[in-house]
């Protein structure tokens, strides 16, 4: 799961956007013809622009589909019927990530201030 606090910029190029999944663009496009709530701004050129919103969008597709094995029409109709409760498992997940990475942080600095008491 991305962790879309850590994300910095306002717009992301589809490539990029791939590259943070791990799938094709072609992929990406296909899924924003698929899902109606999927718009990414375009610029005078046509290139996507992708928000972090459409980056959370973009997870609770994912999640169904490749991760939970859900068909196209299969996630359609979850999300139509349960947007709220995934979009509230989506911020409770990235809530626990964040609390389990600050948990690993202070068990890594106990371990060194540890090490370093033995060696004084």
């Amino acid at each position: 799961m991305i962790d879309t606090n850590t994300l910095t910029k306002r717009y992301y190029a589809i490539g990029e956007v791939a590259d943070l999944f791990g799938v094709s663009a072609s992929l990406i496009r296909y899924w924003e013809t698929e899902f109606s709530f999927l718009n990414p701004q375009k610029n005078k050129k046509g290139d996507r622009r992708f928000t972090r919103e459409n980056i959370e969008q973009l997870q609770i597709i994912f999640h169904l589909v490749k991760e939970r094995g859900f068909t196209l029409d299969g996630a359609k109709q979850e999300i139509k019927e349960n947007r709220k409760r995934l979009k509230a498992r989506q911020e409770l997940l990235k809530r626990l990530q964040a609390l389990r990475a600050r948990i690993v942080s202070l068990r890594d600095r106990l371990n060194q201030e540890e090490g370093s008491s033995e060696i004084s």
